[in-house]
């Protein structure tokens, strides 16, 4: 009875202790170094406690006094000694996790010998028999799983459980024959000492699992966000307007603890060729799985985010050490380059991770732009790696970092503006709509393009900003032509991440009655690739667009993979096909192969066909054979400012090669800025 009771007992407080330093993980080192060393003494109190209850003859923990404390000493040792086993493990260090076995399991030897007599039969002064040898190799085992640090929760608490089961039943085993002893005296005032270290063990580990729920409720739940979208509508993980709120706070919580945090960046690797190889819908399937995967790998106050496409963030807002951060690193690269199932079909892909830490020299708004930087730094050298931050690298993400506050102020400052490109009927030549295009006034660097900006904007979290203020200067400049006689129809670009807005149509719809525009008269352009999105937030805006009354536009058509069916059901108006098409007409039969039986398959769907990218008369006259509607292109003008186009429009071009020069001539487009070489899809440059 005593015996089974011992090996009960034993069993709960290992558990326990086992659950202690469980919770130490990711957690300040101060606080996980006290915390661990509670467990150890846990740990050490549960073995200790057995062979000092029985008084077993020859035992190190008979008797009482400084006698019976003198046999806690090897056993604090041994519990110390395994849970540094179960960390080097579990950070996959060989040296360390073979050096920590041997000394494990020669310090479960001495233990044995110390204070479980009863385990040996024979002991030779040059090693154990194998029948002793088993039970002692067990233990060391057994303890070295109770202090391994598992990422999933039920693999843990399983873990935890065999170990304390099988050490328990090692301390059972050695002391049975002395299970039949009378009850010793003292017994109760023991038990209660504890009762009272098993429940504050309990009490330890409900706090602090209560504090991991805490933080994930304030520090890591999207609905905590305030204002904007706080989830990405694809994969469920928040915006990075969210992260970048969490990043402050955690921030300010390493100022005042004198503790360190992480931020990654994690950029797919091979990820665009999925979606040209087997279409965005595949490619979206493969992005929810990689929010899964993330969101699985999160911890207590982990935040995993979605910046855009194919990008994503983590923080990690309690580090130990840099090398505890590349451990997480090269755990995400290996899970993230596993196979992706899609449609019966594997997918693979990998990742690349940039790494910034704080504090390091530098401000919190800065670490996220150091990661990218650092990510960089990884693709060029072959990708499918990590790389830390590093001050030469501190040029590019300087660079990007002032550009973006140039962008903020650009935003507040009205440094944006809106060219215009006109659409010509094919057969009449008329003006019937005109492809808002936007540009950058920066004060130093002149006019900069889409293609400088607009990728920058969408990792800044301003792309938002950015598409409500197009939505509202191209409503103004429509309601602006209107009182000057000319009703023309003016078409925006809406990108990806503003069609899965839940408030995108809301916007629109307050743009056009604040200027009393009629719906008809605004162009919503969404690219094909875009429409194709079976996303239910895409497919709820796309629904109330076409009820709003706004004349939607498939662009870029015949670059992405679409679905006839689901085209047929969309409430788009035309197709607009892409201008690579078009460059080939003249001289390609497969050009204009495609060209013909898109403007036909159009007409049968009841839709207009638009062809942009028109540079010279034979390409007019082969797509007004074609039956093509409207035309768009250099060959009739090259995008322009509000007012010149009003006057284009009206006829008033005048004979002057001076104002034809400045009217159709190059708009002026400076290439100083060394940003990333992406396609800007949501804002276009002409």
């Amino acid at each position: 009875m005593l015996l089974a009771a011992s090996f009960l007992v034993t069993a709960a407080l290992l558990w326990l202790a086992g659950g202690v330093a469980a919770r130490a993980e990711r957690r300040a080192r101060p606080v996980a170094l006290a915390v661990r060393g509670g467990a150890a003494l846990l740990a050490a109190c549960a073995l200790w406690w057995p062979p000092h209850l029985l008084q077993a003859e020859g035992t190190l923990g008979a008797g009482a006094g400084g006698a019976a404390m003198l046999g806690w000493l090897p056993v604090l040792g041994l519990a110390l000694l395994a849970l540094a086993t179960g960390r080097a493990a579990a950070a996959r260090s060989i040296a360390g996790g073979l050096t920590g076995g041997v000394a494990t399991l020669a310090a479960a030897y001495g233990f044995a010998m110390l204070m479980l007599p009863g385990l040996f039969r024979v002991v030779a002064p040059l090693g154990l028999t194998a029948g002793e040898g088993l039970p002692i190799t067990l233990l060391a085992l057994a303890l070295v799983a109770l202090f391994l640090p598992v990422r999933r929760r039920r693999l843990g608490i399983t873990l935890r459980g065999i170990g304390a089961s099988i050490a328990a039943g090692v301390v059972a085993l050695a002391l049975s024959p002395f299970g039949d002893q009378p009850l010793p005296s003292g017994i109760w005032s023991e038990l209660a000492v504890l009762a009272v270290l098993g429940t504050l063990a309990g009490v330890l580990c409900a706090v602090l699992a209560q504090g991991e729920v805490a933080a994930v409720s304030s520090s890591s739940s999207p609905r905590a966000a305030r204002g904007g979208s706080a989830v990405d509508g694809l994969t469920g993980l928040p915006t990075r307007q969210f992260f970048e709120e969490r990043l402050a706070s955690a921030a300010r919580r390493c100022e005042s603890n004198k503790t360190k945090l992480a931020v990654l960046f994690i950029d797919l690797d091979g990820f665009k060729p999925v979606n040209d190889t087997y279409g965005h819908a595949s490619g979206d399937r493969v992005l929810e799985q990689v929010g899964i995967r993330l969101r699985s790998i999160t911890r207590g106050a982990d935040v995993a985010a979605r910046v855009g496409g194919d990008e994503f963030l983590m923080l990690l807002p309690a580090i130990s050490s840099q090398e505890s951060v590349a451990r997480i690193a090269r755990a995400m690269i290996e899970l993230l380059s596993r196979p992706y199932k899609v449609d019966e079909r594997e997918v693979n892909i990998s990742c690349s991770v940039g790494i910034a830490l704080y504090p390091d020299g530098c401000k919190p708004n800065k670490l996220i732009p150091r990661a990218d930087a650092a990510m960089y730094a990884a693709k060029r050298a072959g990708g499918t790696r990590h790389a830390f931050f590093l001050p030469e690298m501190d040029h590019d993400a300087k660079q990007n970092f002032e550009l973006v506050r140039d962008l903020r102020r650009a935003l507040a400052n009205n440094e944006l503006e809106l060219y215009f490109q006109p659409k010509i009927d094919a057969r009449s030549g008329q003006v019937t709509a005109a492809e808002a295009l936007l540009r950058w006034n920066h004060p130093k660097l002149g006019t900069v393009m889409p293609d400088e900006f607009v990728k920058l904007a969408e990792r800044s979290g301003l792309i938002g900003a950015m598409g409500d203020w197009v939505i509202e200067a191209a409503c103004k400049q429509a309601r602006s032509w209107r009182d000057k006689g000319l009703r023309m129809r003016v078409a925006i670009n809406l990108s990806a991440n503003q069609m899965r807005q839940d408030d995108i149509v809301d916007r629109i719809t307050e743009a056009l009655k604040r200027h009393k525009i009629r719906p008809s008269l605004l162009t919503c352009e969404i690219t094909e690739s875009t429409a194709m999105e079976d996303t239910r937030a895409t497919q709820e805006t796309f629904r109330r667009l076409g009820e709003l009354g706004v004349h939607l536009s498939i662009d870029d058509f015949g670059t992405g993979h679409s679905s006839l069916a689901y085209l047929r059901k969309l409430p788009a108006e035309e197709l607009k096909i892409d201008r690579m098409f078009v460059q080939d007409l003249e001289h390609s039969a497969d050009a204009r192969a495609v060209v013909d039986a898109v403007v036909k398959l159009a007409h049968a769907l009841g839709l207009k066909v638009v062809a942009e990218g028109v540079e010279n008369p034979r390409q007019h006259q082969i797509l007004a054979e074609m039956g093509c509607d409207e035309l768009q292109g250099y060959l009739f003008a090259r995008p322009m400012t509000a007012r010149a186009l009003l006057l284009w429009a009206l006829g008033d071009r005048g004979e002057s090669s001076v104002f034809r020069n400045s009217l159709f001539g190059e708009t002026r487009q400076t290439s100083r800025l060394a940003t990333q070489p992406h396609s800007s899809e949501p804002l276009k440059a002409a």
